[in-house]
């Protein structure tokens, strides 16, 4: 047992020597103007309940009927709808209705429309669904002529489209000045993932190509493991493999700093108004809302679709962070506008797309419903009364629990603490009486043993 714990405290300190990169982000020691409060309580949210019950009436509905679903401010499912008799549908199902002019179909096609044009980097879209429109963004790199080709474009399409000029510029989160940790730059994994042929980081596809090797110090002398296959641009994902095939533990933990890490229980896709955070290791741990689905975004290195829009920051070195909230992974970090001082806009590639295209699951997870994701609509902890609604932003990252080599500085710090140093030795005094009486009575044992094992030998 004893080298058992020694086992564990030693693997423990490796983990955190490498800051964290392992399970999604560097440990965080000191606060942030935007870091999200009050981490480690329990969560009441029922956010995804709210979600899952919007998403079913869209589906009921149809696309030509609703233009999509949202949470709003007091967590109650909201459903955008073409129609009156949609509306009193969606009021009768416990949701509510907003009557609007475009559908998603309509929507879609605008969006359809200005993929088939020609590409100018520099510019991203997404479906605004609280407002009924397509929001078409361009940052400070895209020219005025191709301002204004793509405000004409716009105009053909109709009103259901607004154009949109930004701060800053459209990049992937990776900073190839930076200390390397893989051989296509500065990145942060993701989530631990399996299958059968072993264990898996996954992490954001422009990190770099399959071959790229992957490494927890910037002197290059200790491998991670390699990427073994990558898919960027169109979607932003990787698989990078542990170099001895299986992952440090077998549960899926993502540190959010001080030692302190979130368990993942679950994967599913976010909702529209979610409040959600993310895990790098420049930027630690950072928390902001969902704002749009299906977002497209035309990097330098090309374009990159599905992905989710959100407020959350992320500066370089983030790149393919964890995504998750209520303790269900949502997406890894894949590029966006802005920084954690200023603020901006942040892109993630959704991890249920990513799963499926890999074929593998998030390790500790038994494909939860039958699903080959091993998808969780909703954890235990997230559980709140039926009919009950909690605003989103009530959401908590998810169950925290200390990390690696914290859980045995917790131990130390509670025995050292003043208030327990009484205690404390009133139990070390027990222990040694014990001890010592347990040794006077095993000795006994012995010579007694002794002296008749020598009476039957020599008579």
């Amino acid at each position: 047992m004893r080298h058992a714990r020694r086992r564990i405290v030693q693997r423990g300190a490796r983990i955190a020597a490498v800051g964290g990169l392992l399970f999604g982000g560097l440990m965080v020691t000191r606060a942030m103007a935007s870091e999200p409060s009050d981490t480690s309580r329990a969560t009441e949210s029922s956010a995804q309940a709210a979600a899952d019950r919007g998403a079913e009436l869209v589906s009921t509905l149809g696309a030509s009927r609703t233009a999509g679903s949202w949470i709003a401010s007091d967590g109650q499912p909201v459903v955008a709808v073409t129609d009156t008799g949609a509306a009193a549908e969606v009021k009768k199902a416990g949701a509510r209705p907003k009557v609007v002019d475009h559908s998603m179909q309509a929507l879609k096609s605008a969006t359809q429309t200005l993929s088939s044009a020609p590409r100018v980097a520099g510019t991203a879209w997404a479906v605004d669904y609280a407002n009924n429109e397509v929001v078409v963004r361009a940052d400070s790199t895209v020219s005025a002529a191709d301002w204004s080709s793509m405000t004409a474009l716009a105009g053909d399409i109709g009103d259901s489209v607004r154009m949109e000029r930004i701060e800053g510029t459209f990049t992937t989160r990776l900073n190839g000045a930076d200390p390397l940790l893989s051989t296509g730059g500065r990145c942060s994994a993701g989530f631990n993932v399996t299958n059968a042929q072993g264990d898996f980081i996954l992490t954001a596809g422009h990190c770099g190509p399959a071959g790229s090797l992957w490494f927890a110090d910037n002197q290059g002398t200790q491998q991670v493991g390699q990427t073994i296959t990558a898919s960027f641009p169109g979607d932003d994902y990787s698989l990078v493999q542990y170099a001895n095939g299986q992952a440090p533990q077998g549960d899926n933990i993502v540190a959010i700093g001080g030692g302190k890490g979130v368990r993942i229980t679950g994967v599913a896709d976010p909702t529209v108004g979610q409040r959600v955070f993310r895990s790098g290791s420049t930027s630690g741990l950072r928390d902001g809302q969902v704002t749009a689905l299906n977002a497209t975004v035309n990097y330098p290195e090309g374009t990159v679709s599905g992905l989710i829009e959100t407020t959350v920051c992320a500066e370089p070195g983030d790149s393919g962070g964890p995504l998750f909230s209520e303790g269900i992974a949502l997406g890894v970090t894949s590029g966006g506008n802005g920084d954690c001082t200023a603020g901006g806009t942040t892109f993630f590639q959704p991890v249920t797309a990513a799963l499926t295209e890999l074929g593998v699951t998030l390790t500790g997870q038994s494909g939860a419903s039958g699903s080959p994701t091993g998808q969780a609509s909703t954890p235990p902890s997230a559980a709140a009364p039926q009919g009950a609604a909690a605003a989103p932003g009530s959401a908590a990252p998810g169950s925290v629990e200390s990390v690696g080599a914290a859980a045995a500085e917790t131990l130390i710090t509670r025995l050292t603490d003043p208030r327990n140093i009484g205690p404390g030795l009133l139990v070390i005094a027990g222990s040694i009486v014990a001890l010592v009486a347990t040794r006077y009575i095993r000795t006994e044992q012995d010579r007694s043993r002794y002296r008749r094992q020598y009476s039957q030998s020599w008579g």
